[in-house]
């Protein structure tokens, strides 16, 4: 992959954002449920502040998705 398709990051421990254009950003943020007691992340498409879509995973899985998502990536030629 260029160096110019790299999409910009920011965040800090526990929070990760990902600007996708159009003022839309991938934000992945550390949660915890206060119902549950349990912590997950939270993957969420995000504008102006306000989350359209998301979708929660335990954090068991994260590194199984990073990697199935790389692997795409690379079959796919992404």
């Amino acid at each position: 992959m260029s160096e110019e398709n790299i999409p910009e990051e920011s965040g800090g421990e526990g929070y990760t954002e990902i600007k996708m254009g159009g003022g839309w950003y991938l934000t992945i943020s550390l949660a915890h449920s206060e119902r549950f007691g349990k912590e997950y992340v939270e993957l969420a498409k995000e504008r102006s502040g306000t989350k359209r879509s998301r979708f929660n995973l335990n954090p068991n899985h994260v590194r199984m998705l990073g990697e199935a998502l790389i692997k795409f990536a690379d079959d796919n030629e992404l």
